[in-house]
């Protein structure tokens, strides 16, 4: 069983922290596919402290996503503080994850997200600050390294460890691979012997199987899936259902995999409003389709779209096609 701090997840199963993606309607829908946490997607430090209004709005936490891991970046002491201060605070998360995984340069050239690879002194003098300051548990999700040559991986996690912090998030790649190449979960592996708190594993998770062999090669304690789950809540549910009983479950019926995008939307507008969540679906509805036939003519009509009722009656067109193309097809079979 997963248990970070004195939180006890239902299952192993973690949401990524996806940056543009892991808003509160993509986690809610998720969370209701089964994951036994959800991790937000990462916040600013000085957004926090200047409370800029559209980082604030990314605080927003629905109780049904619960638990949660709220994930803050900065590359200075005393703002990370400050912003981890104000969401033990003034927040409903449940724990507070650190990034020093982002590999996007306007990022790393504030020294923060992966750039702290480099120095496990700085993770630890970092990370103990920000565990001294607050209540909920503190974890950290990290890259194995800056690149061959750097990968830190081991000694940053026992940085974390002796720091005071509940758990470390490890994708197997470094900084320099992006989201390119293969994920090294040797090193994963390597880690998990290393500390004693738990080890979420992440990397090259795209099917249930997947998921369970990394539990089994690496050890770790939780598996975290990012991409696979985009526009693919099902890949969450199927991969519990998989580590729980052995059973591979089919991919859902088109159908459903619309009404669930179309129901993602509206969570959307409900969050944002209709203009700003309707251009943001364009991605997820794309990412809804994949594996659709006859998708590619209906993505290049949804990137024109503006309003809901375009986007859903593009959808559930699409869908009326499909099923009176199987409907002929039985019955001339």
């Amino acid at each position: 069983m997963l248990k970070i701090g004195d939180i006890t997840m239902k299952n192993p199963v973690v949401l990524a922290p996806m940056a543009g993606v892991c808003n509160s309607a993509f986690r809610l829908t998720v969370k209701e596919f089964g994951a036994g946490l959800v991790c937000a997607e990462m916040v600013s430090d000085k957004g926090i402290v200047f409370q800029n209004e559209k980082t604030m709005d990314m605080l927003y936490i629905d109780e049904r996503e619960k638990p949660l891991s709220l994930q803050i970046f900065g590359g200075e002491k005393e703002t990370l503080v400050q912003a981890a201060k104000y969401v033990d605070r003034n927040s409903n998360a449940d724990i507070i994850d650190i990034n020093m995984g982002c590999p996007v340069p306007k990022i790393t050239k504030c020294d923060a997200g992966a750039k702290w690879l480099l120095d496990p002194n700085k993770i630890y003098e970092m990370v103990s600050a920000v565990v001294d300051a607050v209540e909920k548990p503190v974890t950290v999700k990290m890259r194995i390294g800056w690149d061959e040559d750097h990968i830190y991986a081991v000694k940053n996690a026992q940085a974390v460890e002796r720091a005071g912090g509940k758990a470390v998030a490890v994708h197997g790649r470094t900084r320099v691979q992006m989201y390119e190449g293969t994920a090294n979960w040797d090193i994963i592996r390597e880690v998990k012997q290393s500390v004693n708190i738990p080890v979420i594993g992440n990397g090259d998770v795209q099917t249930p199987q997947d998921a369970k062999r990394m539990l089994d090669e690496t050890g770790v304690d939780g598996v975290m899936i990012g991409r696979a789950a985009l526009g693919n809540p099902w890949m969450i549910y199927r991969t519990v259902n998989y580590l729980e009983t052995g059973e591979l479950m089919d991919e859902p019926p088109v159908r459903e995999k619309i009404d669930v995008c179309i129901l993602h939307l509206d969570r959307l507008i409900a969050l944002k409003n209709e203009d700003i969540a309707v251009r943001e679906m364009r991605k997820h509805a794309a990412w809804y389709l994949k594996g659709i036939r006859g998708n590619a003519r209906v993505r290049n009509a949804i990137n024109e779209c503006n309003t809901r009722d375009e986007l859903a009656a593009l959808l559930n067109n699409l869908v009326v096609e499909i099923e009176s193309k199987q409907e002929i097809h039985s019955q001339v079979g």
